[in-house]
């Protein structure tokens, strides 16, 4: 079983600037919640139990978010006179969350191979972006994963058309180009799954995953491509954040 999930939450997020010059993306908002723990939050309804928050941009706040999370999922008294705070109820996660600055100016590749020492023991993990939301089965990933016995396995969803673009032949992944321009082609949603061997191609802190890691594994077709046809949706703007928002008014299905 895969139990562990890394999460890439280090970069700016220089295309959404109105909210991420306080905040890093990851941290902004859903509902009055950030993006992050909705992800999270999904994940672990499928079993995951074990994050690794990869940081770098204002880090910061992610390491302050965590260590209140109690505090913030939680209705609290406050006894000012006796000094004392206590939880009036009890929802208590049983998380292990591990929040890594990777530093500010690394690349995703390099974000990943800094947290190796934390995946010695994990044959396979899960790999996703901080600021994407979607409906995929991860159970269904997973399995997907383990019976194609591939380095990688990537999810691909439907556009809107400025991501990078999947081709497939069989299943197999033939080509990836980041951003193209053109639209009616599968994207890469951010959905992966990750065997331990991925270290190998990974260099150094200038390592792009979706450039120099992605392309070396189509060469030995070794990156394997689930097609996800149901919801999905990364917070790129202002105005994801407020379509993000809408569906949220309406009971979505992240809400586990």
């Amino acid at each position: 079983m895969i139990n562990k999930l890394v999460i890439l939450a280090g970069g700016r997020g220089t295309r959404f600037i109105e909210e991420t010059h306080l905040t890093p993306k990851p941290m902004i908002n859903i509902g009055g919640i950030p993006i992050i723990l909705h992800i999270m939050k999904y994940y672990n309804y499928f079993g995951v139990k074990e994050f690794i928050i990869c940081g770098g941009y204002k880090v910061e706040n992610i390491k302050k978010f965590f260590l209140n999370l109690n505090n913030f999922i939680n209705d609290i008294e406050i006894d000012y006179k006796m000094n004392e705070i206590s939880f009036l109820t009890k929802n208590n996660l049983d998380w292990k969350v591990k929040i890594i600055d990777t530093g500010l100016h690394t690349m995703t590749g390099g974000r990943i191979k800094k947290i190796k020492k934390y995946l010695i023991n994990d044959e396979n993990f899960y790999l996703t972006y901080g600021d994407g939301l979607s409906n995929v089965n991860i159970r269904k990933l997973s399995k997907f994963h383990i019976a194609h016995k591939k380095i990688a396995t990537l999810t691909m969803v439907i556009p809107p058309a400025k991501f990078g673009t999947v081709e497939v032949d069989k299943e197999i992944v033939t080509n990836f180009q980041e951003k193209p321009k053109g639209d009616n082609k599968l994207i890469n949603g951010g959905f992966f799954v990750l065997n331990n061997k991925i270290f190998n191609f990974i260099k150094n802190d200038k390592s792009i995953f979706e450039e120099h890691v992605i392309k070396e594994l189509i060469k030995l077709k070794e990156l394997q491509a689930y097609k996800h046809i149901g919801f999905w949706q990364s917070m790129d703007s202002l105005k994801d954040k407020i379509d993000l928002e809408e569906l949220w008014k309406k009971n979505p299905f992240w809400k586990k």
